[in-house]
């Protein structure tokens, strides 16, 4: 059985080889990616994988709060990060580039986040969710983007093309009809706080339960997108508290017939809020 993923809302890249960044990263984010893939040139790969071992003892990140984001399955690199992964502290992976639930097998042992950025990973999406040791999807669009032979994953307004939001819904749905966690891409326009701020509102009122980020100004962005504003807290107290007295599937709530859906948006509220849900 799968451990939950609740580690979020915003977690931060940070580059495997530079350790210096290890601890200011952790604490700018909810948790921190230390990442041995495209973050890291080539020559510098066995560097990072010494690097993090050299921190990962007593002194080290919080395991709770750190993953791992290892080279793809069925490369040279990939066999030497989790060689090196099975010395550490470390149990969440995010594996780049997941294209099958197969491959999910070579990290029996760990928790994983598959990364599903190309045309395989996507449309494999729901049987890689389906592999007991997965806690979460998340996306990528640049990569997936490149393994379509395409230009770019956004139209000239910034918003995403056609098929990146297929592929991003595509995920979502297979991340939740699995029981999983789904976690956004990231926003790699650095300066467009804006931009990132209306990305993160969707992601929220989407499903993603977290959003990745790739520079510790974009966190706050996302955490301010994620926390509910206080009259929403209030709003959802009150209305599960009305659920748990009605005691009925169907009631009636400030003139307004509330069902199902309606409680599990307020339950959601509530999570996101870091409330425990009532009646619990």
């Amino acid at each position: 059985m799968h451990s939950p993923f609740t580690m979020g809302p915003a977690l931060l890249f940070c580059p495997a080889d530079r350790p210096e960044r290890y601890s200011k990263a952790a604490d700018r984010s909810d948790a921190v990616i230390l990442d041995f893939e495209d973050a890291v040139a080539p020559a510098d790969k066995e560097r990072a994988r010494d690097a993090v071992l050299e921190q990962a003892g007593a002194e080290g990140l919080d395991p709770s709060r750190t993953i791992v984001r290892a080279n793809p399955v069925g490369t040279a690199e990939f066999d030497l990060d989790l060689r090196a992964l099975e010395k550490t502290p470390y149990r969440t992976v995010m594996l780049a580039k997941a294209e099958s639930a197969e491959q999910l097998r070579a990290l029996a042992g760990f928790s994983v986040i598959a990364l599903c950025e190309t045309a395989a990973g996507i449309v494999n999406a729901s049987a890689i969710a389906a592999e007991p040791n997965v806690s979460a999807l998340m996306w990528g669009a640049e990569d997936l983007l490149a393994s379509l032979g395409g230009l770019s994953s956004r139209n000239d307004d910034g918003g995403y093309r056609a098929v990146a939001l297929h592929a991003r819904s595509a995920v979502l749905l297979a991340a939740k009809a699995a029981g999983k966690e789904a976690i956004d891409a990231v926003y790699v326009n650095i300066p467009d706080l804006d931009g990132l701020k209306e990305e993160s509102r969707d992601s929220v009122a989407s499903g993603f339960g977290a959003k990745a980020c790739i520079h510790p100004n974009q966190v706050a962005v996302v955490r301010e997108a994620y926390a509910p504003a206080p009259e929403a807290i209030a709003h959802a107290t009150e209305l599960l508290e009305a659920a748990a007295s009605a005691g009925t599937g169907v009631f009636q709530f400030k003139g307004k017939m509330i069902d199902g859906p309606i409680l599990k948006h307020a339950e959601a509220t509530l999570r996101r809020a870091g409330h425990p849900r009532v009646g619990s």
